[in-house]
C-alpha cells in the first residue's frame, strides 16, 4: 500500500522563489553570456557558495577567493552586497499551489539550503515565507543537502514523519535524498508538472473539483 502523504515539505530557491546569480551578473557583464559563464564555472561557482550555505561567512568567502581572482575582486564582492538582485521574484504558480495547500490544511515545511546570512533579506521580502510551521536553513544548522544529516535533523527538529512526507526540490540529488530517508521525493521542473504530481498523491484536487 502506497503511504499516506499528508505533509508538504519545499525547497525554496528554483521552486518558489526565483533565485539565480545570472540575474544579477548579466548586468555586470553588460550582456556577455561567455564572460559570464566562464565567471560562474571558474570563480563564483555553485561549490564556492554551497560553503556559505553550509554556514562560511561571506566575508572569509570572498575574501579568499580574490586572493585567488584579484581581477575579478568587484565581482565577487557582489556576490554579497547586491545578493538581492539574484532574487527576481516568486514562482508565481508554485506559490499557488503553496496557497491551496495551505487552504486545504495541509502541514507545511521548508528545507533549504542557504546562507544565514542572506535568508533575512528573503524572510522580508517573501509574505509566503509565513506560511510555514517551520523552516530548516542549512547556514544556520551548519549542514546542507544532500547530506542525510540535514533531512533527519529536520525530523527530529518539526517532528515529521517522513514516511508522511513529500518533498519538492529542483536538484534531483537533493530528491533522491530525501527519498532515501523515506519521504516521497518529487524533482520540480514546472508548477504544472508540480500540480499533476500532487493530484495523483491526494494533497491537490483537479482542477475545476476544489
Amino acid at each position: 500500500m502506497m503511504p499516506n502523504r499528508s505533509v508538504a515539505v519545499f525547497d525554496l530557491g528554483g521552486v518558489l522563489i526565483d533565485w539565480n546569480p545570472r540575474h544579477l551578473y548579466r548586468k555586470l557583464f553588460r550582456g556577455d553570456d561567455a564572460a559570464m559563464e566562464h565567471f560562474l564555472a571558474k570563480v563564483c561557482t555553485s561549490s564556492w557558495n554551497l560553503q556559505q550555505d553550509a554556514g562560511r561567512p561571506f566575508a572569509d568567502a570572498c575574501a579568499a577567493l580574490k586572493l585567488e581572482h584579484p581581477a575579478y575582486a568587484e565581482m565577487i564582492d557582489a556576490w554579497f552586497h547586491r545578493q538581492a538582485e539574484m532574487v527576481a521574484g516568486p514562482i508565481g504558480d508554485t506559490v499557488d499551489i503553496l496557497a491551496e495547500l495551505r487552504a486545504r490544511g495541509v502541514p507545511l515545511y521548508a528545507l533549504s539550503n542557504w546562507s544565514t546570512e542572506t535568508f533575512p533579506m528573503a524572510r522580508k521580502r517573501f509574505e509566503f515565507l509565513q506560511w510555514f510551521q517551520g523552516i530548516l536553513i542549512s547556514g544556520d544548522v551548519r549542514l546542507v543537502k544532500p547530506d542525510p544529516r540535514i533531512f533527519q535533523l529536520f525530523f527530529a527538529t518539526h517532528a515529521v514523519d517522513p514516511v508522511q512526507a513529500v518533498y519538492i526540490d529542483d536538484l534531483k540529488h537533493n530528491v533522491e535524498a530525501a527519498a532515501a530517508q523515506g519521504m516521497h521525493g518529487i524533482h520540480f521542473t514546472d508548477p504544472s508538472a508540480l500540480r499533476s504530481e500532487l493530484v495523483q498523491l491526494g494533497l491537490l484536487d483537479p482542477v475545476g473539483q476544489n
